[in-house]
């Protein structure tokens, strides 16, 4: 009755109708063309109330941006006046990204990167977001540009200079995901709000502490507890302390950036804080040939395809998922990684014998496609293979057991004995020199040196004088 009276009074209608919709969904609507975004306003666990969130069916969750088309520009979705949340979608199984739009006036607009969003792996809060917590970095943006548009009074803190350094790292290098991730989850809870200028030695040293003593974070689903790997052994304690130092290298970058900018007037107190000694060198687990043919045979199809690649190829995981068929050129035997961690494209070599295998792989089938997919279709995410590995370890009874990163140790490691030039090695794995391989895999077997020496050193003449016979024979 009550919509009926309302569509009977065309000048109520608008007024009546959102009265209406309130009562009965308890928030406002919103229409964006012609889109229907809902607004509700959220409660943290204090009472407390939090900015509304915008409901949007065609982003708010992956399957559904999965049904988007693949295209260059973000598909937005306005959250606040003057700021709108876009989802770019990429293709090649890659996970899209998030950026705020902000508008400047004069009808123009700044985009920002603020995020990958959670079509592959699950969002952590950090380095992957989903919709609802994309919503919240493209606000909190926001009001950092406002702040910085105002001129924000008081002493610059740590959290002030990993904001500028992360938008540093969106502007200027590959990637700012690692960095952004360890600011949220080791940096900034624990020194965010202390001011550059306030930051002492010691003060870091004790946080690098804590970080060398508290377990690896696991990946665990929103709203349960965080879960935390062993810290029992002596390889797992060292991985930590390792870890600990790469975040102290985030942090030294962010706040030397504040420091050679003027912001803060010393870099001497970080300056005094030394990494971990001795931990960067790993005990490299690879397999035998006759372990990696087991492992293979004890897959499942779909996955046995995934590794046998990175067995032919050293490529890592997040290389080989976003491969497609073009990405394989038959004539010449070679294989294109065009998204690496590095940023730069490669071309890696294959064997006869991996020739064959990604011949095989692509046969038939449009250059467009992605090349490895799950059995039904979808394509592989960064944590899928970890159960997948461990129960083809175990049936292979490969103890202990590998994870697939291993098998990329596995094809530099047997490359290296067969004696493939460590440069070699290095430029298919995609190193730019060969300090990395010469770490992880020049201790590996030392016989190949003595070789390598007692086939090419220099010889002078010297023949033993035969009267001359050692004592003790």
């Amino acid at each position: 009755m009550a919509v009926h009276a309302c569509l009977q009074q065309p000048n109520n209608h608008w007024h009546f109708c959102a009265l209406l919709f309130v009562l009965v969904h308890g928030c406002f609507p919103l229409y964006i063309g012609q889109t229907l975004v809902t607004m509700s306003t959220v409660s943290n666990k204090e009472g407390a109330t939090m900015a509304r969130r915008v409901h949007d069916k065609a982003l708010d969750s992956r399957d559904a941006r999965r049904r988007l088309k693949i295209r260059g520009k973000p598909y937005y979705r306005a959250i606040e006046r003057g700021l709108h949340l876009g989802y770019r979608r990429l293709g090649g199984g890659q996970a899209g990204t998030w950026v705020a739009r902000h508008y400047i006036g004069g009808q123009s607009y700044e985009v920002q990167k603020i995020g990958i969003a959670d079509d592959v792996s699950d969002a952590d809060g950090a380095a992957v977001l989903d919709f609802w917590q994309a919503q919240e970095a493209a606000r909190e943006a926001m009001v950092e540009r406002a702040h910085r548009a105002h001129g924000k009074h008081g002493p610059i803190t740590v959290g002030d200079a990993m904001d500028e350094y992360l938008r540093f790292l969106d502007g200027n290098r590959k990637s700012g995901a690692d960095a952004r991730y360890r600011d949220r989850a080791l940096i900034r809870p624990v020194l965010g709000d202390i001011e550059v200028a306030k930051l002492t030695a010691d003060k870091l040293r004790q946080w690098m502490m804590q970080l060398a003593r508290t377990p690896a974070r696991l990946r665990t689903r929103e709203g349960l507890k965080q879960q935390y790997a062993a810290l029992d052994t002596v390889d797992a304690k060292r991985a930590r302390k390792a870890s600990a130092n790469r975040t102290l290298t985030v942090l030294r970058a962010a706040l030397n950036r504040a420091w050679k900018d003027g912001k803060v007037s010393s870099n001497a107190e970080w300056s005094r804080v030394e990494p971990f000694e001795n931990v960067n060198t790993a005990r490299i687990r690879y397999l035998t040939v006759a372990e990696a043919k087991r492992l293979i045979n004890a897959c499942d199809p779909d996955f046995r395809l995934l590794v046998q690649a990175a067995l032919e190829t050293g490529a890592r995981l997040g290389e080989l998922v976003a491969l497609e068929v073009h990405d394989f050129n038959s004539d010449t035997g070679t294989l294109a990684i065009r998204q690496s961690k590095s940023g730069k494209s490669r071309h890696v070599v294959l064997t006869e014998e991996g020739t064959a295998f990604f011949s095989q792989v692509c046969a038939g089938r449009p250059g467009h496609a992605t090349m490895f997919v799950k059995a039904d279709g979808k394509p592989w995410g960064r944590g899928h293979q970890g159960p997948l590995m461990a129960a083809a370890c175990e049936r292979a009874k490969i103890s202990p057991s590998i994870g697939f990163h291993g098998l990329r140790h596995t094809w530099a490691s047997l490359a290296s004995m067969a004696g493939v030039p460590l440069m070699v090695v290095a430029k298919n794995l995609g190193h730019r020199d060969t300090r990395m391989v010469e770490l992880h895999y020049g201790h590996l077997a030392p016989s190949y040196v003595a070789d390598a020496i007692r086939a090419g050193a220099p010889r002078f003449g010297f023949k033993p004088d035969k009267t001359v016979t050692p004592m003790g024979r």
